[in-house]
């Protein structure tokens, strides 16, 4: 049955659009619902891992500080034999009492290590049946307390995984969690984990200290991983005891207890004991369908990795797409009624004139088109102005043909005639050539882009490298740094200059390297803050860039001449807002702004580095100094010896005296808190324990003065001159000073001793203090 026009064009456009529209909507619903469920599949997998990553750090933290516990235990010949367990004892404390999260801290030694004195401390408290040092140090109601138990089966004392693992591996271990109770009362259990470490001096075990991490913290932790609405968490250890969940009940006990079928399933124990990422979908007890995932967590260098899993369900992800699909259907059918009835308007009013153009349509139809292609109508209606527009119509349409030929050979400079402003095929035509001239600007200027990324990734990679490799020696490092950069940025002249604040009222900057034409030149130069270029950098602590420089600021000189340079860059290297270094460099080429970008970000790293190898190299020459002086008394010893063989007796007793004075003072830089000062009160060195009380980094407290947060009273104040000058003569002091830190007051019973030089000189000043506020 033939069809008329109108009929047809109702059929055939509406069955099309019907077909590609329900396509189309139904392709982009279910792609938008997967893009959904990946999303939420992607955020949970992002949330595990940063969950993993904080709990890798925090226990990451404890077991640096397990290993420094074990660290110090090494130091143990240097302390005097009957005060072996004492001093030991109270580093135990001490660092119970400085780590909130640890719930108990205790060490186990072989028999007749530590000293030869097991036999005067069989079952006692501290030690075990065979008496071998072996304290358990826990915290009940904030109060440190021993352990009173003893063991006393003398084959059980070392019998424990706690000690046997770490003896067997040669490393720090982690055992799986358990309920414990220090008081043996049931009711005071608590659920913690073990981390120990071997005590390993010279490839020999001597034995293991641990410390008892209470779980509770985890499970905050847990509660606050939410990706989505109803999703859960856990931490699971590496045997699968849930560590912490959000149904307490489950804490404590193993995964494959709970839920046997899908432990099994999945393999999840296989997973998490070898510390694999895993994600699965599964039916959980309510019969809803859960995305559960697990992210490993590497503890320290153990081999008992631990795993934080997150189960989202799948349908609280996927409720807003499937809302989204039904908005979608209805809104489809709409459209399809309302496009319906627009089509059925459309034929009605334009099949007619067109069976009066058939034959030309047909032969456009065909792709026809050429410039003989005209048509004259003179109906004086519709038809003949639908003729004339046919006409102007091939006319353009030859043009564009025209003008898209000329685009397809690469001629984006053609140009084309609209027939109007409503032009649409004209204009999108111009568009697309406009489109195309811009992607081959854009493409130009994204290889320029790219290229300076990959220059400045490569530069930060070499420098790093650099950094690496120079870091035992400063002198050789500032050449290679400066060295390398001039040569990176092709410039032609540079130099590195590292600050000296040794005074603190004469800081200044001395140059430590200079590089210029590929040969090492050494200059003596000191640069005061806010002198010249290089000081003003130093002062604003801000990068100086210039392009037009004085004749006589400096010149690049070669075998064939001299010649100033173009480009002056000066540049801070800067840690925390100070300034350790200047850069300067000078160069004939022009100093792009990625190039100034890369030597600011290099500058911090290398500033880092300059620090690190400063304090480094102070401390290689304090211990060569002692070494030196340790020598020249060897020495001097030996000559007394020979030169006065009857006051041998004298020389021993000295000898021990001096051993027992070691002892005393490593004793004193465990308990006691020790300052030295110069002679004008400022900080030149600080122990670690005053470190750990004040909660600061060594790099704040050095260059601070000794009045700072000291609470005077009327009468020190009057007085506090008089006791400077009274110890810069010789004279020693005993105070008691109150100090605050933070919002906790301190009472110190402090001693001041001025110490001599070779020549008899004063040249610093000793302060030993002693926390005395828990006896006031």
């Amino acid at each position: 049955m033939k069809l008329k026009i109108k009929h047809k064009i109702q059929i055939y456009i509406l069955l099309t659009t019907v077909v590609i529209y329900a396509g189309a909507l139904g392709y982009i619903s279910i792609n938008s619902k997967q893009m959904a469920f990946n999303d939420a599949k992607r955020i949970s997998d992002n949330y595990a891992f940063r969950a993993a990553k904080h709990i890798q750090t925090y226990l990451g933290c404890n077991i640096t500080t397990l290993k420094d516990l074990s660290n110090s235990f090494k130091v143990y010949k240097e302390i005097d034999e009957k005060s072996r367990r004492h001093v030991l004892s109270e580093i135990m404390k001490k660092t119970l009492e400085s780590n909130a999260d640890f719930f108990s801290v205790w060490c186990t030694w072989e028999p007749n290590t530590i000293d030869n004195l097991d036999y005067m401390h069989v079952n006692k408290q501290g030690s075990t049946v065979l008496g071998n040092f072996a304290p358990m140090y826990y915290k009940q109601n904030n109060i440190i307390k021993l352990d009173e138990s003893v063991e006393s089966n003398p084959n059980s004392v070392f019998n424990g995984e706690y000690y046997q693992l770490p003896k067997k591996l040669k490393k720090e271990v982690v055992l799986d969690p358990y309920f414990y109770s220090y008081s043996k009362n049931k009711n005071d259990e608590v659920f913690e984990v073990t981390i120990c470490a071997p005590i390993i001096v010279d490839n020999q075990f001597l034995g293991v200290v641990g410390i008892d991490i209470m779980l509770d913290h985890f499970q905050e932790i847990v509660n606050n991983i939410k990706p989505f609405d109803n999703s859960i968490a856990f931490l699971m250890s590496n045997n699968g005891t849930y560590v912490a969940n959000p149904d307490k009940k489950y804490t404590g006990r193993r995964a494959i207890d709970v839920f046997p079928d899908e432990i099994k399933k999945y393999k999840v124990m296989e997973h998490v004991e070898k510390g694999d990422f895993l994600s699965y979908e599964v039916i959980g007890l309510d019969g809803s369908i859960y995305y559960d995932v697990y992210a490993p967590i590497e503890i320290g260098d153990t081999d008992t990795p631990w795993s934080v899993g997150i189960a989202v369900p799948i349908s609280q992800v996927m409720n807003k797409a499937n809302r989204n699909f039904k908005v979608s259907i209805i809104v489809g059918i709409l459209g399809l009624l309302i496009l319906s009835f627009v089509i059925y308007t459309i034929s009605n009013s334009i099949t007619r004139p067109i069976l009066k153009i058939t034959h030309f349509l047909n032969r456009l139809s065909k792709g026809q088109i050429d410039d003989k292609m005209n048509i004259t109508i003179q109906s004086g209606d519709e038809i003949e102005e639908m003729g004339i527009a046919l006409n102007k119509s091939i006319k353009g349409l030859l043009e564009k043909t025209e003008f898209a030929q000329n685009i397809g050979n690469g001629n984006l400079n053609t140009d084309i005639h609209l027939l109007s402003d409503e032009d649409v095929l004209g204009k999108s035509l111009i568009d697309m050539r406009n489109n195309l001239k811009k992607a081959q600007e854009e493409e130009a200027v994204r290889k320029v882009e790219d290229e300076k990324r990959r220059w400045t990734n490569e530069g930060l990679a070499l420098f790093s490298d650099v950094l690496r490799k120079n870091h035992e020696n400063i002198t050789n490092l500032g050449y290679e740094i400066i060295q390398t950069l001039i040569n990176y940025l092709k410039a032609n002249q540079g130099g590195l200059f590292i600050i000296n604040d040794e005074q603190k009222d004469n800081i200044y900057f001395e140059l430590l390297a200079s590089y210029a034409y590929n040969r090492k030149k050494y200059k003596q130069k000191i640069i005061h803050l806010g002198e010249g270029l290089a000081g003003a950098c130093a002062l604003e602590k801000a990068t100086i860039f210039l392009t037009e420089l004085p004749d006589d600021y400096i010149q690049i000189t070669s075998g064939l001449g001299g010649a100033n340079p173009k480009n002056l860059l000066i540049v801070p290297l800067k840690v925390e807002e100070n300034v350790l270094g200047i850069i300067e460099i000078a160069s004939f080429n022009t100093i792009q702004p990625h190039e100034i970008e890369f030597v600011e970000k290099v500058g911090q790293n290398i500033a880092s580095t300059l620090v690190s190898v400063k304090i480094n190299e102070r401390t290689a020459r304090l211990l060569n100094q002692s070494k030196q002086q340790s020598e020249e008394l060897a020495a001097q010893e030996e000559e007394m010896r020979q030169n006065m063989e009857e006051l041998q007796a004298t020389q021993e007793e000295a000898t021990r005296k001096t051993t027992e004075m070691q002892g005393i003072l490593n004793a004193l830089d465990l308990t006691s808190y020790i300052i030295e000062y110069n002679l004008e009160g400022t900080i030149t060195s600080i122990n670690n324990a005053y470190l750990n009380l004040l909660g600061i980094r060594r790099e704040e407290a050095i260059g601070k003065h000794h009045s700072d947060n000291i609470k005077f009273t009327d009468e020190q104040k009057k007085h506090y001159d008089e006791f400077w000058r009274d110890l810069r003569n010789g004279k020693v002091k005993k105070e008691k000073t109150q100090v605050v830190f933070g919002n906790k007051k301190y009472l110190f019973m402090e001693s001041y001793t001025p110490i001599y030089d070779e020549n008899g000189t004063i040249y610093k000043i000793l302060k030993i203090a002693n926390d005395i506020s828990e006896y006031m």
